[in-house]
């Protein structure tokens, strides 16, 4: 099988014209192993997917830009991202793991190397909910540097966050659709709590995930793609979440760009979703 894990089977092009420079917004590296190690306390052990397979995977589906995020599988050791980014800086800019030990100096050496944004994971099968204390105090010490908070949350994480977001006091960006529940439809009162916090100018979400909603052909995301689309066309951003750990099931990246004009209908919508609203979080 190639590297970026093409079959025959797979749609071999976009069924949209992919605007240049489009950008996915949530991808990741892992290792490889025997230069940058998986994390002692890491809850899985993904296969290596270095740099280079990443860099396959989007000429395939015509991208130009990505942000790389990091997982937890890595922890805060932030080598593999970072040496992704600075292998084309251009093109990649990224989201760290940060905790108290991570010195001021690594901030400003993340900093020029594109790391605009830290990540917190409360899923409760990648361990949970972080120390609050290691949580604020990275908010504060990265909010000077103009950076965002990632948030990974499930279901009614949304509900329960639902303060904490609003007084953090810096962009904060929801991944995968709030990782809710599709049983429940557009009027779940995770999504609804999702829906209103996209009134605030400083809140962005993720329409990535819905290999994680549902099996291919994962249409029974689109209904909360386009609720989101319609909520806060110009806060919306769209990633692969290569190479989807923990799933069991293989999932095609052509496929999940190729729903994109089944939310994002018009050339003007893909352009947004695709490459301004990541410039402008971003920087690219």
């Amino acid at each position: 099988m190639p590297a970026d894990g093409q079959t025959s089977a797979m749609p071999r092009a976009a069924r949209f014209a992919v605007p240049a420079l489009a950008c996915d917004a949530h991808c990741h590296v892992f290792g490889p192993a025997d230069r940058f190690p998986y994390a002692p306390d890491r809850r899985y052990t993904p296969e290596d997917k270095p740099k280079e397979v990443l860099a396959a995977l989007h000429r395939r589906l015509g991208l130009g830009r990505a942000v790389i995020v990091q997982a937890s599988c890595h922890g805060s050791d932030n080598r593999a991202m970072l040496d992704a980014l600075r292998s084309d800086p251009a093109r990649y800019r990224g989201v760290a793991i940060i905790d108290d030990a991570t010195p001021d100096a690594e901030l400003a050496e993340m900093h020029a190397a594109g790391v605009r944004g830290i990540r917190f994971n409360f899923i409760a099968s990648l361990g949970g909910a972080p120390d609050m204390g290691v949580f604020h105090r990275a908010a504060d010490r990265v909010r000077p540097l103009g950076w965002h908070m990632v948030l990974h949350v499930q279901g009614d994480g949304v509900r329960e966050l639902e303060g904490l977001i609003r007084g953090l006091n810096m962009p904060v960006v929801i991944d995968h659709l709030g990782r809710v529940d599709p049983a429940l439809g557009v009027e779940g009162p995770a999504f609804r709590t999702l829906l209103d916090l996209l009134r605030d100018e400083r809140i962005w979400v993720k329409l990535s995930g819905a290999e994680r909603m549902t099996r291919a052909p994962f249409t029974e995301a689109l209904p909360f793609q386009r609720a989101l689309m319609r909520a806060a066309p110009n806060r919306v951003l769209w990633g692969t979440d290569f190479p989807h750990p923990n799933l069991a099931t293989p999932v095609d990246e052509m496929e999940l760009l190729n729903l994109v004009p089944d939310y994002a209908p018009t050339p003007e919508d893909r352009q947004r979703l695709l490459v301004d609203n990541p410039a402008a979080l971003y920087g690219f």
